[in-house]
């Protein structure tokens, strides 16, 4: 039947001396004097762990209530972090941003916005010719027919140009500008500059952005003061209704930066004929965020070089763009209005295919057309109010200065009066309202408050993981194997090879500080097969050899005649021969000399 032996040593320390250098004076006994060190149990790391309460929870000693209390209030804790640190991580994935406004500082100085302004009217029924209205039948609506109602059916013309109708047909600016003041001086239809849109021909003010006008006041009479006629007149007459007719008079205008072209026929605003118009203007100073917070567009060289005829990425810029794309791949030609050297559409070009792609192309972030907003914008708030013109008086003035009666002036004149509020401008930033580094701070508040840790702690954690995987693996001793370190000569330390031989396994930790304390050697339990014969055990037991007392560096020894002379066996009064009879359980013999090297030795 087999045994199981519990062996446990303990040796104490004497005398420390340098070792001397002798050759062939050391060997290993089960290892190398510097092995592998074994893996930590889960006991030994709770009991240094700096995470509060796993070491009561799950460190050495007997398991009962107070662990179990102990335990329950860990996993407690631990459950209300993970909690929190879900919502915490839910909260930081929604991106939430804010919006801060700063007003700025009065400047002496601000650059004034450019402004783009358009006749609703697109062409001047007075100058169109007969070919002009053959080609333009189905964009207008106009029968194809000369001046004195006949029809030209049998006319040939030649080949359209949009541009020169454009350019020949529109509203001549020297024709409707009336009068025209900036801060005070006076200006002309040369502070104007062409520009094509979707009304046709239109004139932009202070366009050139390398010679910006300034404005060096704020309020009514610092601005662009203009009196124009519409000239109803010459609007054309409906014949029937095309996706080109308009029901309106007036002027559509559009205040914007002069790096962003116009958009005029979805970002203007109109101004009716008999009213005096006040626009109220203040600069805005957008910045938005890019993602993940945001959709704006960053800026970078490789995007902008993709808007050709532009010298700036803006919205408006990037829908002509995109729209020209389409109408090209399309119709195999382009607008007028749009950028590009590309052969123009021709009139029936226009009705028949670019403006239906226009209209299938929509709007909004779910359109092919969809261009996200820059990151940095400038524009211009606006408001607006009107007054009625003219008063009894002004009418028969302007009718004489002008030539007209009193009411053309009411039906075609208008004042158009646009001005800085203030010389001051408003920044609106978008912030991220929770980043990255509150969501640590957070982090790290919550795991202090529920568990006590924080990362050093985590890093405690995964090291442990290693270690243990790195001794499953390998890398460590087996489970229950130890070594004993480099010894003296080989005869000098029998016994403990005779009790690795009958396969008792011994751990001597190394010893820490000074070498004053009781080094331990713990044999844990094996299976012996009890044919073994003991006589190999007592012959090494009773064979005299010279006291061996050095333990230095955390390698234990032991000295044959030290056990002889010092064993409590004999006391128990068993004869010098019954080896077999020294090695019973339980025999303890704590009163024993305290000065040897081996004080206790239990079987």
């Amino acid at each position: 039947m087999p045994i199981e032996i519990v062996c446990k040593i303990k040796f104490a320390e004497e005398d420390v001396k340098p070792k001397e250098k002798e050759a062939g004076d050391e060997q290993s006994l089960l290892g190398a004097a510097r092995g592998t060190v074994a893996p930590r149990d889960l006991a030994t790391f709770a009991s240094t762990s700096t995470l509060h309460g796993l070491g009561r929870a799950c460190g050495r000693g007997p398991h009962g209530l107070r662990r179990t209390l102990w335990a329950l209030a860990l996993l407690t804790s631990l459950a209300a972090f993970l909690y929190q640190a879900a919502g915490l991580a839910r909260g930081y994935l929604t991106r939430p941003h804010l919006v801060a406004m700063d007003p700025a500082a009065p400047a002496p100085v601000a650059g004034f916005p450019a402004v783009t302004l358009c006749n609703i009217n697109r062409f001047r029924h007075s100058a169109l010719s007969d070919a002009d209205i053959f080609h333009l039948a189905n964009l207008t609506g106009l029968p194809p027919k000369d001046r004195d109602g006949h029809r030209a059916a049998g006319l040939r013309y030649p080949e359209p140009d949009m541009v020169d109708i454009l350019n020949r047909t529109g509203h001549q600016l020297a024709d409707m500008l009336k009068s025209c003041n900036f801060s005070g001086h006076h200006c002309s239809a040369s502070n104007f500059s062409v520009v094509y849109t979707r009304y046709g021909k239109c004139y932009t003010f202070n366009a050139d952005p390398q010679s910006s006008l300034p404005s060096r006041a704020g309020g009514m009479g610092s601005g662009l003061e203009i009196m124009l006629d519409i000239q109803q007149e010459e609007y054309l007459p409906i014949w029937r209704e095309t996706n080109e007719t308009s029901f309106e008079a007036g002027i559509r205008v559009q205040i914007h930066s002069q790096e962003e072209p116009p958009y005029i026929h979805q970002l203007g605003f109109g101004v009716s004929p008999g009213f005096q118009t006040f626009v109220s203007c203040q600069e805005q100073r957008l910045t938005y965020l890019p993602q993940p917070w945001g959709n704006c567009r960053a800026e970078s060289g490789l995007r902008e070089a993709e808007l050709q005829g532009y010298s700036a990425y803006s919205v408006s810029a990037c829908r002509l763009r995109c729209e020209k794309e389409a109408v090209l791949q399309r119709c195999h030609c382009r607008m007028v209005h749009m950028p590009g050297n590309e052969t123009i559409c021709p009139p029936n070009i226009y009705i028949e295919c670019a403006d239906h792609t226009l209209d299938s192309l929509g709007g909004g972030s779910e359109g092919p057309c969809f261009c996200p907003t820059p990151c940095n914008l400038t524009r211009y708030g606006k408001e607006i109010s009107m007054v009625r013109i003219p008063n009894r008086g002004s009418a028969r003035y302007l009718a004489r200065k002008y030539n007209r009666n009193e009411t053309y002036i009411r039906e075609n004149f208008l004042v158009l009066d646009i001005f800085f509020e203030a010389l001051t401008s408003e920044a609106m930033e978008q912030r991220a309202a929770y980043g990255l580094s509150a969501l640590l701070g957070d982090l790290g508040g919550q795991m202090g408050l529920f568990i006590g840790a924080s990362i050093l702690t985590l890093l405690e954690i995964l090291d442990y993981i290693y270690e243990a995987r790195d001794g499953r693996s390998g890398g460590g001793h087996p489970e229950g194997e130890y070594r004993v370190g480099a010894v003296g000569k080989a005869e000098r330390a029998g016994f403990l090879v005779e009790m690795a031989r009958l396969g008792v396994l011994c751990q001597v930790p190394r010893l820490a500080g000074r070498l004053e304390g009781v080094s331990r050697a713990h044999c844990y339990s094996v299976t012996l097969n009890p044919k073994v014969s003991w006589d190999r055990l007592k012959r090494v037991w009773r064979h005299p050899k010279a006291p061996l007392r050095t333990s230095t560096g955390g390698i234990s020894t032991l000295g044959l005649q030290e056990l002889k002379e010092q064993s409590p066996c004999p006391s128990r009064g068993h004869a010098e021969g019954g080896g077999a009879s020294s090695l019973l359980p339980n025999h303890h013999h704590p009163h024993g000399p305290a000065g040897g090297l081996f004080e206790d030795f239990a079987c």
